[in-house]
């Protein structure tokens, strides 16, 4: 007995569905997840900028309080007039030659 085979054998891949054929704009629960999904985006968005302010304000605070102690300490030592905000700056000649340049002595200024 001879076995016939088929040229055109049909599988899986050749059933015909209609789930490539839905409009995506006309199906509503797609929308709203989308609506959703940008909602709770925005809100992580927010929450890290509040926290991103908060961090700023405590760097600015910081800040304020360095100078405040640096003020202070320079009073101390005599630097600053009491009333006037004036800095006198310091300037030191180091007789050192950098290589390759022509010139023998720099300036540090503090």
């Amino acid at each position: 007995m001879e076995i016939r085979t088929k040229t055109n054998l049909r599988g899986l891949r050749d059933i015909r569905t209609h789930s490539g054929r839905v409009d995506r704009v006309g199906v509503p629960y797609k929308a709203y997840m989308k609506i959703s999904c940008l909602e709770m985006e925005k809100a992580r968005r927010e929450k890290e900028k509040g926290s991103a302010q908060l961090r700023i304000r405590n760097i600015d605070k910081r800040l304020e309080e360095i100078e405040a102690e640096k003020d202070a300490t320079l009073k101390n030592l005599g630097e600053r007039n009491p009333g006037s905000e004036r800095r006198r700056s310091k300037t030191r000649e180091i007789s050192t030659e950098i290589p390759g340049n022509n010139a023998k002595y720099f300036k540090i200024r503090y």
